[in-house]
């Protein structure tokens, strides 16, 4: 059984990837980061990661996986909106494990920042129903049942009150529109309330870079579901793929 994995996560400005401990989620060696190809077509961002698999040596025998900005469906992208349309239709799964020479896990990034932190960060060791909430331009979500995920699950584009969720109460909305996290706040608690109604969940997540400050807005929530702070950062994709890709190779 693997010890190690390698994870690459790939992102609208760039694409990173570090060795992953697999008993522990710690990364081996500080990342290394390649800015996204332009245009982020799929030969040009498999070069870029084939590139750091050679930068680190990553022995043949070691699984890979793959953090990527869209929903994976049975290794198949549906759509794509951060790299370039050509992606639509592929499947990913596929063409990294040809192109790379070895198998390839791709799954979609929020699903790996999420496992993550249910395998190793803030939802570790938490039963029943946990959904993982990342904040930043969107809203992306990761949902896990007794610690099995439950992929591509959207919940930043719920309708709520006639709009899009992630429109209405993302971080990105409260940058544009100078929110104070009283008025943010404000908004997330429709949000997560509206969740918490759907799905009854056991925890709540939140991760993003505006997690660090998550005393100033998640006291302001009133919920009867717990709501913490994740707790891996901005190395959660990393580690949450590399998690798959260690056990897809069981």
């Amino acid at each position: 059984m693997a010890t190690q994995a390698f994870g690459i996560d790939i992102g609208g400005s760039g694409v990173k990837g570090s060795l992953v401990d697999l008993k522990t989620g710690r990364v081996l060696r500080d990342p290394i980061t390649i800015p996204t190809p332009a245009p982020a077509t799929p030969d040009h961002v498999i070069a870029a990661c084939q590139q750091l698999i050679d930068q680190f040596d990553v022995a043949d025998d070691v699984p890979v996986g793959i953090s990527f900005p869209a929903p994976i469906k049975h290794g198949v992208i549906p759509f794509m909106a951060n790299l370039d349309q050509e992606w639509v239709g592929i499947n990913a799964e596929e063409r990294f494990s040809t192109q790379l020479g070895r198998p390839t896990v791709v799954i979609n990034d929020a699903d790996a920042a999420g496992l993550a932190e249910v395998r190793f960060g803030a939802g570790a060791g938490v039963g029943g129903v946990v959904i993982v909430t990342t904040q930043g331009t969107g809203i992306g979500s990761g949902m896990f049942i007794d610690g099995t995920l439950v992929p591509n699950t959207e919940l930043g584009h719920l309708e709520i009150d006639g709009r899009d969720a992630e429109s209405h109460a993302s971080a990105r909305q409260k940058t544009v529109y100078n929110l104070t996290w009283e008025q943010w706040a404000e908004r997330l608690q429709r949000y997560y309330s509206h969740v918490e109604m759907l799905f009854s969940p056991d925890l709540f997540v939140v991760g993003g870079g505006v997690s660090e400050n998550h005393d100033k807005f998640l006291p302001l929530l009133d919920l009867k579901t717990p709501i913490i702070p994740a707790k891996l950062g901005n190395l959660a994709g990393i580690i949450g793929v590399a998690c798959a890709a260690g056990e897809a190779a069981r």
